[in-house]
């Protein structure tokens, strides 16, 4: 169990919970992930939460392989609006801010957010791991090879669990220095690997359980699966849930989805699952 610290409310991670995406951007790779009115974000809000979210996660950015960077002026007019009508409408829900700008992180969390979720490990603003330590808000460690723009031309590995493992070690141990108290794991499926390598990450996911970090799975319809399906991103929601399965078998307790619904169903049935073989055990 987990007890996260957001902004001084508490969030209990007894058992595995839903991150729902929310894009304001016109270019997200899943186009049934984008939302550019606030009406549309509100409702797609609402529906979420009502199909069993825990945790909203909203960005301004696409970080798509070869997506082109946004900067942080622009970013925050996308995200601020956003992150505080959900906030005033639905003020017990926990909302992330999926961001690498400190300042769009620190802009965020004033206007609602409490958890910063930053593919970059800090590394593409070095103001952020000390943002979030005077901000004293969760962060969301990914693994990430280089940038966006040039992250899928650096897939060269000698031992991938090994070299993703060791990087999560050494970041976390930097962020505890900084004062960061609570930490969430990704281990950046899709980020800067190719698709055998993530099957490969999944396979070995409870090898991050030596960081004694929840274990954040974000596959959510990405090319691992469509690719492999030979289908498009908008047909891969069976897919998404074949692998989150295996992500909550082998320890992932965050599941980073755009589909709410069928995320809880897997969360669900795989704890019956779980609780009957214990039980003949």
């Amino acid at each position: 169990m987990f007890t996260l610290n957001c902004k001084g409310r508490p969030l209990t991670i007894d058992k595995p919970l839903v991150m729902g995406i929310i894009n304001v951007t016109p270019d997200s790779f899943y186009k049934g992930s984008r939302f550019e009115s606030t009406d549309a974000v509100l409702q797609q809000a609402e529906k979420m939460l009502k199909d069993g979210a825990t945790i909203l996660d909203v960005g301004g950015q696409s970080t798509r392989p070869g997506s082109e960077r946004v900067s942080a002026a622009e970013e925050l007019k996308r995200v601020i609006e956003p992150v505080r009508i959900i906030h005033d409408h639905f003020p017990r829900a926990y909302i992330s801010i999926d961001t690498y700008h400190a300042s769009v992180a620190k802009e965020a969390v004033a206007a609602g957010a409490c958890i910063v979720n930053d593919i970059s490990a800090g590394d593409m603003d070095k103001a952020m791991i000390g943002t979030v330590a005077n901000m004293q808000v969760p962060y969301v460690l990914m693994h990430m090879k280089g940038t966006p723009q040039t992250m899928q031309q650096e897939t060269n590995y000698i031992d991938i669990n090994k070299e993703v493992l060791d990087f999560l070690i050494n970041k976390r141990e930097e962020l505890q220095k900084a004062r960061v108290t609570d930490i969430i794991i990704d281990p950046g499926l899709g980020f800067g690997k190719t698709s055998e390598q993530n099957f490969g990450l999944l396979r070995h996911l409870p090898l991050l359980n030596i960081l004694n970090c929840p274990i954040m799975l974000g596959i959510s319809r990405k090319s691992s699966i469509y690719k492999t399906l030979d289908i498009s991103p908008q047909d891969a929601l069976n897919g998404t849930t074949v692998l989150n399965t295996i992500g909550l078998l082998n320890g992932a307790v965050i599941l980073r989805v755009h589909d709410v619904k069928e995320a809880i169903e897997a969360i669900k049935l795989v704890a019956v699952y779980q609780s009957t073989s214990k039980q003949k055990e």
